[in-house]
């Protein structure tokens, strides 16, 4: 027997009570000019609205009596969607990028883990370093502290610290975010875009979509893959060793 599918109803936000679906007896009403019309019964409201070309809106439902206003109900729904583009356009979502370190990593990979992690803070992304210790590594931990003092320094114009380096178990962290400068700047680099993808789709013309570089997280893998091999190695001569 073939089961029937089921369909869930997302929520529904708050609705909006528009001319006769405004069932309170009486309003307070406020004009098309911003006047105050004191209250009046939702009959009247409604009729004087009509007379003016306009809905009669309910704004705030939860006073007592309702407030309602006489305005372009289709003009008054842009503004608000409008109003929520805009919100959200300047909403920035930060992400945490992981930078890994170990107590041996050399100065060449250092200096490739540095780019990366002004790169993820330059593209607004909080950045978490770690390094994690192995064996006997964990018997010298200045050494990571010293690695996380050099990148810190060489980040100091783009990020505050909101965690310094601390030890988590067997690995140290440290938690760096954008400084609101930087922030700011890629909410006015995201306006300009968007107005030029605008201006371009208004011309008919098909906006260049842009593509982030990869060659950071390539260095990255690379240096990952290389720490691996050594671990591996380090494995290797353990057993021999043993044996």
């Amino acid at each position: 027997m073939a089961m029937g599918r089921r369909f869930t109803r997302e929520p529904r936000g708050p609705q909006i009570r528009i001319n006769h679906r405004i069932r309170v007896p009486e309003v307070r009403v406020v004009g098309a000019d911003g006047s105050n019309l004191g209250v009046l019964s939702t009959d009247e409201a409604i009729r004087r609205a009509r007379e003016s070309g306009f809905d009669l809106v309910e704004v705030n439902p939860k006073a007592s009596p309702p407030v309602c206003k006489i305005l372009d109900f289709g003009k008054y729904k842009y503004e608000e969607k409008k109003k929520q583009r805009d919100a959200k356009r300047k909403q920035t979502v930060v992400e945490v990028k992981e930078i890994k370190l170990r107590p041996k990593t050399d100065d060449h990979d250092l200096m490739v883990k540095l780019r990366a992690a002004r790169r993820f803070a330059e593209a607004g992304n909080k950045v978490k370093l770690t390094c994690r210790f192995r064996g006997r590594e964990i018997t010298h931990p200045e050494v990571a502290f010293q690695q996380f003092e050099f990148l810190l320094s060489k980040m100091d114009d783009l990020v505050n610290v909101e965690q310094r380096p601390t030890m988590e178990g067997r690995a140290m962290a440290a938690i760096v975010s954008p400084k609101p400068g930087v922030l700011h700047k890629l909410a006015q680099e995201r306006i300009q875009k968007e107005r030029l993808a605008a201006r371009a789709a208004a011309e008919g013309g098909t906006p260049v979509e842009e593509t982030e570089p990869e060659d950071i997280e390539e260095e990255l893998h690379e240096a990952d893959d290389e720490d691996d091999e050594d671990e591996l190695e380090e494995g290797h001569e353990g057993q021999e060793g043993e044996a």
